[in-house]
């Protein structure tokens, strides 16, 4: 009997047949998830840790497998337009295709063992904890979702069959192919745009930010999904006003001007703890110049900014929604003519998914676990 070769893994109990790849002409499989196109003999994992080559192909080893599911604000996202003040029943799986320094999620994206994976959950177990919840929707966060895409897909599907929402938070880095079916079933989405330096992505990242910002003409030229940009700013990295202002200027060029943007505050996390927190200075001076590059909607986040993190109408400078960390206060949205958020002082639409009425989950927190009875969300009254 031939002894197991110990540098081979067996995928045989956990793993799911994957898609996006092929076979070459030496018998390795090449992963065509993302541009970093893996190529991998059996028994060997991808960057991204996650997916495989098994004895018949590409496996995904994480499907049906989480790190765990909590209910969060929509704001923590962070999405400010769409369905403000709703709960939103959040999960990830382990592992991420990029190698970013700075990670502030680094225990479950850089994670090589499974016992980070808490939970089990069918796709229709997620979708149905949703409904019950009264979650209006569902977000894949944590890590990347794009790397457990077919895992995304069936519970975005499952979702959708119930009239629940789909939200990928992301980095964007994927290739044509997998981009249209993955973002085929998202409603929504927040790409983070780290840098907007080659430099930048290809030292603290090892990826490319040209792929990113394909990503981003796809989503605002090609797809229905509401998006919105995060920019994470690090001291010393990526904070110089040349590289925010070509940032932004390039945002309203390619994406226009009703793009909100999110300016976030860096605190010393995995490979990076010799760089100060990010002072709120800078992420005033940020939006500021977002502002007058013509950014309609520029956020600071992280910190405490109530003028940062409220929502102005970029016709008239009134308030539409005030908020305090993520408890939402002034609600100046109204219905009234054909759009579906028009400012209630000038009558000048709002970009964006909105109700009638805004939620009022707040800044709550609650973890859940499918296998045991979860304690509902209070309910919140669907738009038309």
């Amino acid at each position: 009997m031939t002894a197991p070769d110990p540098n081979k893994e067996d995928f045989s109990e956990f793993g799911v047949p994957g898609r996006y790849w092929h076979r070459l002409d030496d018998g390795r499989v090449q992963c065509d998830l993302c541009p970093r196109f893996c190529k991998l003999r059996e028994g060997q994992r991808g960057l991204c840790f996650v997916r495989a080559c098994g004895p018949d192909g590409m496996v995904l080893t994480t499907y049906g497998r989480s790190s765990g599911f909590c209910i969060d604000p929509i704001e923590k996202k962070p999405l400010n337009h769409f369905l403000p003040g709703t709960p939103i029943l959040s999960f990830g799986t382990a592992g991420c295709n990029l190698t970013c320094k700075f990670c502030q999620n680094w225990n479950i994206s850089k994670a090589r063992e499974f016992d980070k994976l808490q939970d089990q959950a069918a796709p229709e177990q997620i979708a149905q904890a949703a409904v019950q919840t009264n979650c209006r929707s569902v977000a894949y966060t944590y890590n990347d979702p794009v790397i457990f895409l077919e895992y995304a897909v069936d519970t975005a599907k499952a979702c959708r069959e119930r009239g629940i929402k789909n939200v990928a938070v992301t980095a964007g880095y994927i290739c044509p192919d997998p981009r249209e079916e993955f973002y085929k079933w998202m409603d929504a989405a927040n790409v983070d745009l780290k840098a907007f330096t080659e430099k930048f992505y290809k030292e603290l990242c090892t990826s490319q930010l040209s792929k990113v910002l394909d990503t981003l003409k796809y989503l605002k030229h090609e797809t229905d999904v509401w998006f919105e940009i995060t920019d994470l700013i690090i001291p010393g990295e990526n904070d110089s006003e040349r590289e925010i202002d070509e940032m932004t200027s390039w945002v309203v060029k390619h994406l226009g001007d009703d793009v909100p943007m999110h300016f976030t505050a860096f605190h010393p996390d995995w490979k990076m703890m010799d760089k100060p927190r990010t002072p709120k200075s800078t992420l005033v001076r940020a939006r500021e110049i977002a502002q007058a590059n013509g950014v309609r909607y520029a956020y600071t986040g992280n910190v405490h900014d109530f003028d940062g993190a409220s929502t102005y109408c970029h016709s008239c400078g009134h308030r539409l929604i005030g908020r305090d960390w993520y408890e939402l206060s002034d609600w100046n949205i109204t219905f009234e003519g054909n759009y579906s958020g028009n400012c209630n002082n000038c009558g000048e639409p709002a970009a964006g998914v909105f109700d009638e009425t805004p939620g009022d989950w707040g800044r709550k927190r609650q973890p859940v676990r499918l296998g045991r009875k979860i304690p509902p969300a209070k309910p919140v009254t669907p738009s038309a």
